[in-house]
């Protein structure tokens, strides 16, 4: 397996010299504690996360799992929470595509390289809700219908459980690769407001948010009740240069981080009802509005409107989107020991979308007139479930330990809407003149509709330390959905620690993800840039391509089948080590495998003479795109890969505290398998291939960085801190469709962020840069950046924005 992990020797040999570094820093230091261990981190820490056990430790536990404090996150510097994560974990990445309709405004968080939605989401152990965007055009997480993480205020949080192993026993579909679990805050005492600001050094970016949290005691300290307020404002950024074919036009492209406005309300609450018995509530509330760019329509361009738009137009599009959950439930203890907890939970979220400053062709060619803002529809999801936990820990005369019995069962009813957009967003006509919208056609009637299905899932584990240095756990989940059938996932761990600073663990999985509903329903219509080598095999330029249903009557004949869970296998074994109280170390490998992997087809296209006459013999005349899309069972893949986490503290005494901080991620995903074409599209044409090598070697593959090392280091000293982290991203590829003269690959890069903060009783006072030697990523080669309007690669793991330079003020009681 070891050939497996090799990788550009830079990374390894960095990582040995860091390594060795802090070992040979830890070995001149005395073994006993630090006076100020209590910036170290907490052995002690109890965990929720992966295990039913209510005295399972970080240091203890069986499979591996970060534990990231509030203190931690709002260390990085950025108001997103997902920035945050991806600062500080390495296996977790947060791209940021641009130029790709509105997927900027939600954008995905990745696991492992695995898809977005193979991430399970909980908040305080609740599964949270998925967000209603798909993203269906050409970037990372394409296919996916991920979790918006950035709608939680990193006010609200306590901390966050990262659990890097897979966990579908334990929690059902979606948990893949992993679960994040956000802990709240909790108690009616203490609070905080924040208020920061900063922009980026090309002048663009401009952006505030002011943030308070606070709690309230009820009835004579028996409850509480947490508010956390959340306002802020971004500007755009635009990294576009001039058409290189057009430069008297100067910049009229857009491409960059979209213009953010975003409002947000989370509350927690607790109260004791009875002796043993709490009755909990949490729930939030979040708007969101978005405004993105599409391609610039120069004179030149086919959908230019000169007697409109002169000098040509920028469609932007906009999206609002409306996020709410509520979670009720009570939990409690009885005398004989037994653990209960009986909750509600519902989540959903809405976006609505517009497009401005546009134009209808179609429209304007038969009436004359067109409106330049259009309502292009309404995307809605929500979730909304029934869960009942119980467990006991259970005393054996055979065992020196208690074993903790855990079972439960919950009900999940799932539901996706789609709404049309008004007539003038949609018309196409049949003049033959481009219809819809530029930039985001609306969502035409036959794209609209409501589907909705159920699950009902039961569940078993058992957990012990079965001697004094060996423990182990076991689940079982069962799952029966209404739209494919029911699915079965195990789960089996073990711990065995050698001495009390060295440990080894290992795990052994089985998991699923149910196909959502947008996958198996989502339909539109959408005009995407096609840059040259397509596979369309058209030349460059902006076309309508239609992603349509499996059970569409267009899709069914070009081979579409009905969707099929994806099945994993994961195996991960690692090791624990504290060879000085200072010192933590942690190295796990782990593998993945997935069949029957769910991932938008390529674009099928519908040009040719043979395959319009093969739609219109079956009954299909308007096909109104150059191409369609479907999802599909298509694929399996392999994920292999380590995770190593190591930190030391040096206590200086007068002169203060440095804590240190190693994390390294290698990763590598890989296709083994493709099923076979479709029978009808090798009939149709050799061009017709269901998965291309953009997806099969990209998108699920080498596209994502192969590895990332994060050091980080906290200087302590009196009234200031100094917060320093290093960042290496290695190379990524980009992959064309179809050529190989077209690829490129992307240089590794360093990123450096650099905070100074001091405090002042309850104040703090921070500076911070971010990217402080504004490095960019390599740029795209001249046959991809769109006559150089588009010069950077949406697929950079750190964007390409440049330096940002903050500050922020924070008071806290």
């Amino acid at each position: 397996m070891n050939k497996n992990f090799v990788g550009q020797k830079a990374a390894p040999s960095l990582l040995a010299v860091a390594l060795f570094s802090i070992l040979s820093q830890a070995s001149a230091q005395d073994a006993t504690p630090p006076a100020s261990s209590a910036n170290a981190k907490k052995l002690d820490t109890v965990i929720v996360t992966g295990t039913r056990a209510d005295n399972r430790t970080e240091s203890s536990s069986l499979t591996p799992i970060d534990v990231v404090s509030a203190q931690t996150l709002k260390q990085t510097g950025t108001t997103e929470l997902t920035t945050a994560l991806a600062r500080i974990i390495p296996s977790l990445t947060f791209p940021r595509p641009a130029a790709a309709d509105t997927a900027d405004s939600q954008r995905p968080v990745q696991l492992r390289g695995l898809s977005p939605d193979q991430v399970l989401v909980l908040v305080d152990g609740k599964r949270w809700h998925p967000g209603a965007i798909l993203l269906t055009n050409g970037v990372l997480g394409r296919g996916s219908q991920a979790v918006d993480l950035n709608t939680i205020p990193i006010g609200a949080i306590d901390h966050i459980e990262v659990l890097r192993d897979g966990a579908s026993a334990q929690y059902g579909s979606d948990a893949i690769a992993g679960v994040i679990n956000i802990v709240l805050k909790k108690g009616g005492t203490g609070g905080e407001v924040d208020v920061t600001g900063g922009q980026y050094s090309a002048g663009d970016g401009r952006q505030w948010q002011g943030s308070a949290s606070f709690g309230i005691p009820i009835s004579d300290d028996k409850g509480w009740i947490r508010f956390t307020l959340q306002d802020g404002n971004q500007d755009y950024t635009n990294r576009s240069e001039p058409n290189r074919t057009r430069p008297w036009e100067g910049t009229t492209q857009r491409f960059g981080d979209p213009a953010v406005k975003d409002h947000n309300l989370f509350m927690n609450s607790q109260f004791d009802i009875a002796p043993n018995v709490q009755l909990y509530a949490f729930g939030h509330y979040s708007d969101r509005d978005t405004t993105s760019p599409a391609f610039f329509r120069n004179l030149a361009n086919s959908n230019s409107v000169p007697s409109i738009y002169p000098n040509g137009y920028l469609p932007l599009e906009h999206a609002e989107s409306t996020d709410r959950s509520l979670v009720v439930g009570i939990r409690g203890k009885t005398e004989g020991g037994w653990r209960w907890d009986v909750s509600g939970n519902y989540g959903g979220n809405r976006v609505s979308y517009a497009t401005e400053n546009s134009v209808n062709r179609a429209y304007l060619h038969d009436f004359g007139y067109s409106p330049t803002e259009f309502h292009d529809g309404i995307l809605n999801s929500s979730q909304q479930s029934f869960d009942v936990d119980i467990a006991k820990e259970f005393s054996t005369s055979w065992l020196p330990n208690p074993v903790t019995l855990a079972f439960g069962a919950e009900y999940l009813r799932q539901t996706y809407q789609i709404d049309a957009g008004d007539l003038t967003s949609w018309y196409t006509g049949k003049s033959g003149v481009s219809g819809g919208a530029q930039g985001f056609g609306g969502y035409q009637p036959t794209d609209a509709g409501s589907y909705s299905r159920h699950d009902v899932a039961e569940y078993i584990s058992l957990e012990s330390n079965l001697t004094d240095r060996f423990s182990a756990s076991a689940a079982v989940r069962h799952e029966d959905y209404t739209d494919f059938g029911s699915t079965t996932s195990g789960a089996l761990a073990g711990r065995f620690d050698f001495t009390d600073r060295f440990a080894l663990r290992g795990s052994a999985s089985t998991g699923f993800r149910a196909p959502s509903l947008a996958q198996q329903h989502y339909s539109y219509t959408s005009s995407l840039y096609y840059g040259a080598g397509n596979s369309l095999h058209l030349p460059a330029g902006i076309y309508n391509t239609g992603l349509v249903p499996v059970n569409s009557e267009v899709g069914t004949l070009l081979g579409a089948e009905p969707l099929e869970p994806e099945k994993s296998r994961n195996f991960t074994f690692g090791m624990v080590w504290n060879p000085l109280d200072a010192l933590n170390v942690s190295l796990d490998i782990y593998q993945i495998t997935i069949d029957n992997r769910i991932t938008l087809s390529s674009n099928l296209a519908t040009t040719s003479p043979t395959v319009q006459a093969y739609l219109a013999a079956n009954g299909v005349t308007n096909t109104n795109y150059s191409g369609i899309a479907y999802f599909t069972n298509a694929v399996n893949t392999r994920t292999r890969g380590l995770d190593l986490v190591t930190s030391y503290l040096s206590d200086f005494g007068d002169a203060g505290s440095l804590q240190s901080t190693l994390s390294y991620n290698y990763n590598k995903n890989k296709v083994t398998d493709i099923k076979a074409n479709p029978a009808i599209l090798d009939q149709l044409g050799v061009n017709l291939k269901r998965i291309d090598r953009r997806d099969q070697y990209g998108l699920l593959a080498d596209t994502t960085p192969r590895s990332k090392l994060i050091l980080n280091e906290l200087y302590n000293l009196g009234h200031w801190s100094f917060n320093g982290t290093a960042t290496r991203y290695d190379h990524f590829v980009s992959y064309n469709s179809t050529t190989a003269a077209l690829d490129q690959t992307f240089g590794a890069k360093w990123i450096f962020d650099l905070a100074v903060n001091y405090n002042l009783e309850r104040w703090t006072f921070t500076l911070g840069g971010d990217n402080i030697f504004n490095t960019y990523p390599d740029r795209v080669i001249p046959a991809n950046d769109n006559n150089g309007t588009l010069p950077y690669s949406v697929f950079s793991p750190f964007g390409f924005n440049g330096a940002y330079v903050y500050g922020k003020v924070a008071y806290r009681w």
